[in-house]
């Protein structure tokens, strides 16, 4: 194993490190982004029958923006000698930067949506073929463990059984604020469940396998790297981080073709904001066009449509796509499993362990060990996706 190295030789790098650690702690967009009226509006937006645009409430900044940015862009670069990691330090500091401006336009719609952009990017013609193609094929035939039966303290109960084959230490939270069924909060290593969503017994496996088993390992494995940039995250992490969740969920043997149309419909979503849909447009087109029912259809555009156009959700789908491509060709999966880190920065990342700058992962998503998947036709699907 090789020796951590926090010598002198070192020295300015772990200090700009650590001072970077000190300034991003604010900046969970996942803190901000989620409106804290969903109910009301919901109930809103179904009595006006889907013709109304709702106005959703948002928590108040709790930072001071341009002092943020200031901050982030005095560090010394310059003194990191090494060329590579100097880029990605460069890189994530434009990277905070954009999560900053992104904070600051929540709730004033285009505004936010351009800022968004510039975080997560859109689809490409590739990704709305790619959500064509899955919305192509049949889900219909009944299962029992798609019925929605467990509400979120019985989930809760599901995700503390399911921890126990993992030994790290993460706290669960009942939220009444949650456009999703689940996340996890990075920054405080908190599982956030939605309390008025009923659960499947399949979307309880789906989610373990997907918040635990991917999202709250890296959380863990990045806490325990000697930089702190593997916790706090590396530029266009999102694609990787979410890629590997579905993989996990595709490996355990409960990724549905369900579940699959469900991400090819948040690219169509996010397609949606680009040509200037508003939110009752985009409903519109998923409950009427699409057939959704009412409930996915509103999820579905809350998720993209929240702080002014949230285009975060494509990444899913442009995810998958890759981590499946990587897996299939023997990759090793450890290496994005080791903090919140991106496929593109793997050279960087072998080059930081060879130094001695980063461990290998502690913790491995227990479905890529333990492989359940047995379903032909979900590999044909994610192997035809281009």
């Amino acid at each position: 194993m090789a020796q951590i190295r926090t010598t002198a030789e070192f020295q300015d790098l772990f200090d700009i490190d650590a001072n970077l650690n000190r300034l991003v702690k604010n900046i969970e967009l996942l803190n901000y982004i989620n409106p804290l009226n969903i109910a009301a509006e919901k109930k809103k937006f179904f009595s006006a029958k889907y013709n109304y645009e709702p106005e959703f409430k948002y928590p108040k900044m709790r930072f001071n923006g341009y002092k943020l940015h200031r901050l982030f862009f005095s560090q010394r670069l310059e003194r990191i000698e090494d060329e590579d990691i100097r880029q990605l330090y460069e890189d994530i500091i434009y990277e905070y930067s954009g999560l900053i401006e992104c904070i600051e336009m929540i709730g004033q719609g285009r505004k936010f949506f351009f800022n968004s952009l510039k975080s997560f990017g859109t689809p490409t013609e590739k990704d709305i073929e790619n959500a064509k193609f899955i919305l192509r094929f049949d889900n219909s035939g009944f299962d029992e463990e798609m019925l929605p039966m467990y509400n979120a303290t019985e989930a809760k109960d599901y995700f503390i059984a399911f921890s126990k084959r993992y030994d790290f230490k993460y706290n669960i939270k009942i939220s009444n604020n949650l456009s999703a069924a689940a996340m996890v909060l990075n920054n405080t290593q908190t599982l956030v469940l939605r309390r008025s969503h009923k659960y499947s017994l399949n979307q309880l496996k789906v989610l373990t396998n997907h918040e635990i088993g991917v999202h709250m390992v890296t959380t863990f494995n990045g806490l325990d790297q000697p930089l702190k940039i593997f916790s706090n995250g590396f530029p266009n992490n999102v694609e990787t981080q979410e890629g590997l969740a579905v993989y996990s969920e595709f490996m355990s043997g409960c990724l549905t073709i369900e579940r699959l149309k469900e991400l090819a419909f948040r690219v169509i979503a996010v397609n949606s904001l680009n040509k200037g849909y508003s939110f009752s447009d985009t409903f519109h087109l998923l409950h009427n066009q699409h057939k959704l029912n009412r409930d996915k259809a509103f999820a579905i555009t809350l998720r993209v449509h929240r702080g002014g156009g949230f285009t975060k959700d494509h990444l899913y789908l442009k995810g998958i796509r890759n981590i499946y491509k990587y897996a299939k060709t023997k990759n090793d999966l450890g290496i994005l499993l080791t903090g919140k880190v991106s496929q593109e920065y793997i050279p960087t990342m072998e080059k930081l362990m060879e130094l001695g700058l980063a461990l290998k992962p502690k913790y491995i998503t227990d479905s890529y060990i333990v492989n359940d998947n047995t379903n032909p036709n979900l590999d044909f699907i994610l192997s035809s996706l281009k």
